[in-house]
């Protein structure tokens, strides 16, 4: 079972509708076919046991109370996917989180020269994978090992489809470079000084892996060298995947149907909204991100020539389960792909603002990266004065202007993807305001200060540094208003 959790066909069709006329019996066929699968990538992103079988219970609630606003019920499988990530996001982002009981691997019956040659290849897998960030871990791990298309992982991730398919085929390129520099690491570690220096232990840390590639590609005589095939869904088949426990369907069928739990599935539900207009839910969003003022989330549609562009994208790549630590080939179908960047957008600290009120969004600088191409800036509104009529001829005399009144600074955090850095945006409300960056919390870095008029706004790049860690890292940045912007990123 290693290594390959998705394989076979799946009654998305079927189960979608029995599940939508409120079969109970739909239910259970829903979790013998997914929940394997699903407990597997929850646990993945979540690195406790405990913790993803609460994940997986919770999807398959929200799943049941939800599956009438899925517009396309043969994508049910992607939706779950969907629904079980934000749900991770959600318990990860809890201070009260369960950790440090990982679920053991589900038994195979190898032969002790078997398991030796698998731990071997797992080794060079891990020192590959170590190359890439983590949503490039995980789009992989969803696209070859689960075996979801672009237009799921679009979904899952709330991303455009361009934005998806170009994250997949980088995933690839990267990982068939980091797989080509981890072969010479591992058979012609002594023919090269650098990389034997590089290699002294193994697996290979992501810093390691990452400056191995760098030389690699820069080395005449290992670039030039010529590694065995090995297509990578074949090498990575032998990563583990987590055993789902034994006595937890009868756990979440019981949660799912109990009459005097009917309350506590009301907030399982819950906790899934808000959805989009396809029936996917919106990525999960930190608590304080939930109070800011956010310009709505708009959608492109799908260019006809996705549909080839789903084609052409072959992956014969894999990922490793650990990849959480921040859509088939049927693209044509017509559904455009969700917009939004991601459970990491952008925090405010304004009190309180309600959607619609009529606030301005800020204005990014050159240097803030747009979350989504599908997505259209929202005009920012300056401030201007109309003169009620023409001056008058004859001097008069006018009471002085009272002075000013200080303003207050809104900032919006940013989310990196696949770069190093971001844009803080900091805004006037209300008055002039002088601010200055104080500190930052986590591997993050960044500095200024200015004077900002009333309604004007100014970016603050931020960079992170750290140079070991695996999956999506929050940290942020401190202003002298006393305001605070969150900063997620993979690493």
């Amino acid at each position: 079972m290693a290594g390959e959790p998705g394989n076979g066909q799946f009654d998305d069709l079927r189960l979608a509708e029995a599940l939508r006329a409120g079969d109970v019996i739909a239910l259970t066929e829903v979790y013998d076919t997914y929940a394997p699968f699903l407990y597997d990538y929850c646990h993945g992103l979540l690195r406790d046991r405990v913790e993803a079988a609460g994940a997986l219970r919770n999807t398959l609630i929200s799943a049941r109370a939800h599956v009438a606003r899925l517009g396309e019920p043969d994508r049910l499988r992607g939706w779950l996917y969907a629904i079980a990530r934000k749900e991770c996001m959600r318990r990860r982002d809890s201070p009260n989180r369960h950790t440090g009981q990982e679920a053991p691997e589900a038994d195979d019956d190898l032969t002790a020269e078997q398991l030796a040659r698998r731990e071997e290849r797992r080794l060079l897998a891990h020192s590959a994978l170590a190359a890439l960030n983590g949503r490039q871990r995980e789009a992989i791990d969803l696209s070859v090992r689960h075996e979801l298309d672009e237009v799921d992982l679009s979904g899952i991730f709330g991303m455009p489809l361009e934005e998806t398919l170009h994250l997949v085929e980088r995933a690839r390129e990267d990982l068939a470079a980091a797989l080509h520099a981890s072969l010479i690491a591992q058979n012609h570690w002594k023919d090269c000084p650098s990389v034997s220096a590089l290699t002294e232990s193994w697996p290979l840390s992501p810093q390691t892996s990452a400056s191995l590639v760098r030389h690699v590609a820069s080395c005449p005589a290992c670039g030039s060298r010529d590694t065995p095939a090995l297509p990578p869904d074949r090498l990575l088949s032998v990563l583990p995947i987590a055993a789902i426990p034994a006595d937890l369907r009868l756990d979440v069928l019981t949660a799912a149907t109990a009459a005097d739990r009917a309350d506590n599935r009301r907030a399982i539900a819950a906790w899934t909204e808000p959805f989009d207009e396809y029936g996917w839910p919106l990525p999960y969003e930190p608590a304080s991100a939930r109070t800011r003022d956010r310009s709505p989330r708009r959608r492109g549609p799908v260019l006809a020539v996705a549909a080839a562009g789903i084609a052409a994208v072959v992956l014969l790549v894999g990922a490793m389960s650990a990849f959480g630590g921040d859509s088939g080939s049927n693209a044509s179908s017509g559904r455009p792909a969700p917009g939004g960047s991601g459970e990491g957008e952008p925090t405010g600290t304004d009190p309180d603002p309600s959607p619609g009120d009529g606030e301005p969004s800020p204005s990014t600088s050159s240097t803030s990266k747009s979350p989504s191409p599908s997505k259209s800036p929202s005009p920012s509104k300056t401030p201007s004065k109309t003169p009620s009529g023409k001056p008058s001829s004859t001097p008069t005399t006018q009471a002085p202007q009272p002075p000013q009144q200080p303003g207050q600074l809104s900032v919006r955090g940013c989310e990196m993807d696949e770069d190093d850095t971001c844009t803080v945006v900091v805004r006037a409300i209300g008055g002039p305001v002088s601010w200055r960056v104080t500190g930052t919390s986590g591997a993050l870095e960044a500095g200024g200060s200015g004077h900002l008029s009333a309604g004007e706004s100014a970016g603050v790049r931020v960079t992170h540094t750290a140079e070991l860690c695996i999956g999506h890292k929050t940290g942020s940045v401190s202003f002298s208003s006393g305001g605070s912007a969150s900063v997620s990123y993979y690493c």
